[in-house]
Parts: structure tokens; sequence; C-alpha cells
């Protein structure tokens, strides 16, 4: 190796960051092809409505949010390699079994409901702790002024990926005119299962830990990251008393359980929605776009955020007043988008200003995982698992209660019309079930505005322990 190179740094820190990026699309694949899949499993089941579905959508979102610290502090003991290769071989697992449910085997069904809301809770629970050590795996990798960037390209990746779901579905499942579909929902999720096996081999295979216990990288690049020593930490050493008492921290967590109740719309409800008012098929691939829409558009708010947040700190000379700047303005935008969506005529009205609320959300991703970085420093897969764990309540929230809004719209106007509900024209059960979305839809602007003035509690630079000053906004 010539003097030049060995004083370039390596790149081996990109290809780190491209593991994270295809991790962070096979999660939101895994994820969004559920919800796709969603009326042709209810009808496979027996079900009359997708909104009788809800439990296998919260169960997952409460599996996840249980597990999600327990696998945080787990990441931080043994390290994101060992516990990242245990958590996707289990959930790409459940996705492989998620396609067994209900097929018959001569006159036996292997499983009905029941089955399913249990294998979504293992799915769930398997699943907890990526984004965490994730997380663990950037912070080790990356110099600080970074973070925000590596953070809001993982979440692009995924986002990307759950808005191609529905294209890629479509493709897979739904067929067309001319040509039959190419597998059925059970083998789609049998495919997207493999596709993780395939990425848990190869990334145990090639990844370590630490940038000093990997070959490939030289001493130009481990100066380039220069992170202070990150010990490893243990369950015995965690700072329990300082996250829960942290007032940054807690705001943090319940500004995204609020964007995360919001948001989990587009990844539960939003193709069953469209496909009610609107018409859409599942073998419309245009009508996969709208599907995809809020993802596709938030990716750009995943990538974005970071540059926002380096330029305002820039201009402002303050990180901190940066990220809250950009938190409590994108946030009460995203308010005003949902107030214009429930007033939307028609499916292009409705999917922009969705996916308008959607970019908000994700401009203040990056900021938000990275200030768990600022906080936690050692901790920072457990800090981050606090907050996920709190955001997915969020997600199961919204998961039970949009099924639970429909449910009782339909009861509400079975009960005015003075008949049962099994004996419900199809026009009765359509205007009942678009009432129960808009009751759900009104709950998604309050969670917006409460997201936004979390931001105002919230000091990143911070860390765990530390007296924090009042708050302020740029």
């Amino acid at each position: 190796m010539s003097l030049e190179a060995a004083a370039r740094p390596s790149r081996v820190r990109y290809r780190v960051l491209g593991f994270a990026c295809s991790l962070s699309m096979i999660t939101y694949l895994d994820r969004a092809c559920f919800s796709t899949a969603a009326p042709s499993i209810a009808a496979e089941l027996g079900l009359t409505d997708v909104s009788q579905l809800k439990w296998t959508m919260t169960s997952f979102a409460i599996a996840y949010a249980a597990f999600e610290i327990p696998a945080g502090a787990m990441g931080d003991r043994i390290g994101p390699r060992a516990m990242l290769m245990r958590i996707v071989l289990w959930w790409s697992a459940c996705t492989a079994l998620t396609g067994v449910v209900g097929l018959r085997v001569g006159a036996t069904a292997l499983g009905g409901l029941g089955t399913l809301v249990a294998l979504r809770f293992l799915f769930g629970a398997g699943e907890a702790g990526a984004y965490p050590n994730i997380t663990r795996a950037l912070h080790n990798w990356f110099p600080s002024r970074s973070w925000e960037t590596a953070q809001g390209l993982v979440f692009m990746s995924g986002r990307l990926m759950g808005g191609v779901t529905p294209l890629i579905w479509a493709i897979l499942v739904g067929g067309t005119a001319a040509s039959a579909p190419l597998m059925g929902w059970r083998g789609a999720f049998l495919l997207f299962g493999l596709v993780g096996v395939v990425w848990a081999v190869a990334f145990s295979l090639w990844f370590r830990d630490r940038p000093d216990d990997h070959p490939d990288v030289n001493a130009a690049e481990r100066a380039l990251i220069g992170s202070e020593p990150i010990p490893t930490a243990s369950h015995a050493n965690v700072p329990w008393k300082a996250i829960l008492t942290s007032r940054s921290l807690c705001a943090l967590c319940i500004m995204y359980c609020a964007i995360n109740y919001a948001w989990a719309f587009n990844m539960t409800y939003l193709p069953s929605y469209l496909e009610e008012r609107f018409g859409v098929t599942q073998g419309d691939r245009v009508g996969a776009i709208y599907k995809g829409a809020p993802l596709w558009v938030g990716a750009a708010g995943c990538f974005l955020g970071g540059v926002f947040v380096n330029g305002l700190a820039r201009f402002l000379g303050d990180r901190r007043r940066a990220r809250q700047a950009l938190g409590v303005s994108a946030l009460s935008l995203g308010a005003v988008c949902w107030w214009g969506a429930v007033r939307a005529e028609n499916i292009h009205q409705f999917s922009i200003l969705i996916s308008l609320a959607a970019f908000t959300v994700d401009l203040t991703l990056g900021a938000a995982w990275a200030t768990c970085q600022d906080l936690g420093r050692a901790h920072a897969a457990v800090t981050a698992a606090c907050m996920n764990t709190i955001g997915t309540l969020g997600n199961a929230l919204a998961g039970w209660l949009i099924g639970a809004l429909v449910e009782q719209s339909i009861v509400a106007r079975a009960k005015s019309l003075d008949v049962a509900v099994a004996q419900f024209s199809s026009a009765d059960k359509h205007f009942a079930v678009l009432d129960g979305y808009q009751s759900a839809f009104g709950t998604f602007m309050f969670a917006f505005i409460l997201a936004a003035a979390c931001w105002i509690l919230i000091h990143p630079k911070a860390p765990l322990g530390y007296d924090e000053p009042s708050p302020t906004v740029a």
C-alpha cells in the first residue's frame, strides 16, 4: 500500500451504513406487506372487515414495546453484531410462518385469527431492538457530527422500501388483466422471510462491533471516527434513575409516542382505507403508489432532516436550538396537513396531504435518534430503546383504536337504522366505515400538536444525569 493510500481513511464505515440501511429496508418490507395483505388475510380467515384484524396489529406493537428495552440493553452488553443477527433470524421465521396461518391441509386449517395474533406478538418480540442496536452500531462507527445524517439515511431506506412494498405486492400477488399473479400472498410471505435470512448470514460474517476489530479499517479511518472510548455497558451500570428522571428523555418519549400514533395509520390501515373509500384494488399499480406515497415522501424527509439540522445549527450557532426549531415547526405543519386531509375530496388531495404530514414526521426522526446518542453516550442503545418503546405504545394504541372506532361506527349506524350489522347493505357499511376513519383522523391532529410542544422541553446536549437548563425555543 502506498503512503498516500495509507494516509486516506478507509471507507468501511460506509459499508456498515449500507448494512444498516438494508436492514431498515427489510424491517419495513416485512411490516408493510402485512398491512397490504390485510384484506386477503381477512377474507381467508372468514372475517367481515379488516378492522377485525386490529388485535393482530396491536399485538405486534405491544410485544415490540415490551421487548425493546431488554433488547437494547442486551445490545449494549453483547454488541450489535450478535444481537442483530438473532433479531433478524427470529422475525424472518415469523414472516415466513405468517404465510402458513389458515392454510388448509385436508379438512384441517393451520390456525386462525388467534394463531395470527400470537404469531404477530412473537414477530414484534423478535423485531424489538432492531433500531436501538442499529443506533449503537452507528454510534460506534461514525463521528458524532455524522449521527443525524446516518440515522436519517437509515430511516430513509426503510421508508422507501415501505413505500415500494405495495407496488412489489401488486406485481407479485395482484397480477394484471393480461397476466396471472406470480404467487399468492402466502408465497410472498415465505419469500420475504428468506430475504431476512440472507441478510443475517452476510452481516454476521462481515460486521464487527468496533472499528478496532475490523481488519479492513486503517488508522486514518479510526482517527476520523475519533469517538470517545466506548465502554461495554452492562445491566448493572445502566443509569435507570437518570433515565427515568431525565426531563429531556421523558419529553422525547412522549413526542415519539405521539408521532408514532399518528404515523401508524400509514403502515396499518391506509391500504384498506384507500380500497374502501376510493376503490383502489390490490392489483392496481397506480393505486399501489398511492398506498406507499406517505413512505416515499417521508423518505425524503428522513434524508433532509439531517441536512436541515446541520444548516440550522450553523445559522443559529446551537445544535439544540436547531433541533427544537425543526421539531416545533415541522410537526405543527403536520397538524395542519391532517386538518386538510380530513376535508379532502379526492384521492389526489388526500394522498398529497397525508404524505406531507408523513414528511414532517420524518424530518425530525434523525434528530430524535441522534438525541438518544447525545443523552445516552455509552448507553445509547438502551436510551434509544426507551424512546422507541414508548413510541411503539403509540403504534399499539393506533392499531387498536382505529379498528375500534371503525367497529363502533358500524355498530352505531346499525342501531340508528334499527338493523343488525349482519343485515347491513354494502352502502351502509361503507359510510359507517368511513365515519370511523374520520373520527381517527381528528385524533391525529392532536397528536401532532402534542409532539410539537414536547420538542420545547428537549435538551439534546445534556447527557443523562446532568442538570438541564430551562427550555427555550429558537
